[in-house]
């Protein structure tokens, strides 16, 4: 089939890339001029492994094309998926969907044929009905589908996700629709995946309700995390004790910092803002925000009873600075908290990160890159483990360190505090 995908960003450039894995052909659209010329020499805008070699691979094999020309793109199309930013409005905790409904009135000027319009976007419950309007001013309604197709892309696990998902949504209103994307993702459903053809408004509430459950697994675990470290417990057996009952999972009940990232923060907002313009009061999930928006308050808390209230001229280390491992990104990060107090209490801070450098610490005092773990490790009195990269899980601290004073602290778990104890140092993690 023949795609085109509006947005570079992460679920159009992953989807776009995959689908064109799968066979299809696929063009890949942006405003941006700089970052399609970069696509075209195979530079990749976002960390993601496995996606430069997919990149590469589709584009030679000419499957793959990048264009800043929207409406040739459009026309050329059988389906068009919107992949664009829905973000938090300005003072206020809705979704901007200016972007989502600026590619609806576009797309209107380029239809040229029946086509599928598939809102990939995460948006509010209505939003699909919205756009049909405002390409049924330009179109007649013969002429187009609006469809809901909600993404469940992890960042840094995007291209297995993708090739093997728990479950395809399609929202439609036609069956005519529904059975050509049946079609689409026959590839994916041959592998396991569960096809869930729903109405266009429920799936865009299943994307938001899924979101708001995992991350309110989150925070639950890091209370009762919170309860751990009064009482002597270790979170870990209480993860593995309830995570067994097959009615709550594993999955998500792992404590540490905030979540973060480009979904939890904006779309546990935007569910309970779209809810209040339907007069329902989602309780659960307000708490949920304020639980996470105090959870980095809490740690610093912590850190600073750790460090005896002796934070002027410490040297601190971060390892790792994402809100999770195996992304670039540093949307919420909770890091984005905890730097900036720290260096206002006058500590001297230095962190590594495998994906390097960030922009977000170049103007706070006493902040500095390392270029390895080694260096940032390097002369510090505490060692704070932030991000759960794989390469920090079998640091050698008596190695990079002479501190026989270090002190450990782990926000991720990923070490055995007996272990830390036994060479000598220091170890707190969470809930322990």
């Amino acid at each position: 089939m023949k795609l085109c995908m509006i947005g570079t960003g992460y679920v159009g450039l992953v989807s776009g890339v995959c689908f064109s894995d799968l066979g299809n052909d696929v063009i890949c659209v942006d405003k941006d001029i700089n970052k399609i010329n970069n696509l075209k020499k195979g530079i990749i805008p976002i960390y993601e492994p496995g996606l430069e070699e997919l990149v590469l691979k589709n584009y030679k094999n000419k499957r793959l094309n990048f264009s800043t020309n929207l409406r040739d793109s459009v026309k050329k199309s059988d389906i068009v998926f919107i992949c664009v930013g829905t973000p938090t409005k300005k003072n206020s905790n809705s979704a901007d969907l200016t972007q989502v409904f600026s590619a609806g009135k576009e797309i209107s000027k380029s239809i040229n044929k029946f086509k599928i319009i598939i809102n990939k976007s995460t948006v509010p419950v209505t939003t699909g009905d919205e756009l049909e309007k405002i390409i049924a001013k330009k179109v007649n309604k013969k002429y187009f589908s609006v469809v809901s197709n909600p993404e469940f892309l992890r960042e840094g696990e995007a291209i297995r996700d993708f090739i093997y998902p728990d479950r395809v949504v399609v929202g439609s209103n036609d069956k005519k629709s529904s059975k050509i994307l049946k079609n689409l993702y026959s590839p994916l459903i041959s592998k396991g995946a569960k096809f869930v053809s729903t109405n266009r408004r429920a799936a865009e509430l299943i994307k938001y309700a899924s979101n708001a459950f995992l991350a309110t697994k989150i925070s639950f675990i890091n209370e009762i995390a919170n309860l751990c470290e009064k009482t002597g417990i270790d979170v870990e057996d209480i993860s593995i004790g309830i995570g067994l009952d097959k009615r709550i999972g594993s999955r998500f009940l792992r404590a540490g910092p905030a979540y973060g990232g480009s979904c939890f923060p904006k779309d546990t907002k935007a569910i309970v803002s779209t809810a209040e313009k339907f007069k329902i009061n989602l309780s659960i999930i307000k708490s949920v925000i304020k639980s996470n928006n105090l959870r980095s308050h809490l740690l610093l808390k912590r850190l600073t009873l750790i460090m005896k209230n002796k934070i002027k001229n410490k040297k601190i280390s971060f390892l790792g600075v994402t809100f999770k491992a195996n992304t670039d990104d540093m949307r919420d990060s909770s890091s984005l908290e905890l730097i900036p107090y720290l260096s206002k209490k006058g500590a001297k801070i230095k962190y590594y990160d495998p994906t390097g450098y960030k922009k977000e610490f170049k103007n706070l005092k006493n902040v500095e890159f390392s270029t390895s773990i080694g260096e940032s490790i390097k002369g510090s009195d505490i060692v704070i483990i932030h991000t759960e990269w794989n390469d920090f899980k079998s640091i050698n601290f008596k190695k990079f360190s002479k501190n026989k004073k270090l002190i450990i602290y782990d926000m991720r778990n990923i070490f055995s505090s007996s272990k830390i104890k036994k060479i000598g140092f220091k170890y707190f993690g969470i809930g322990r």
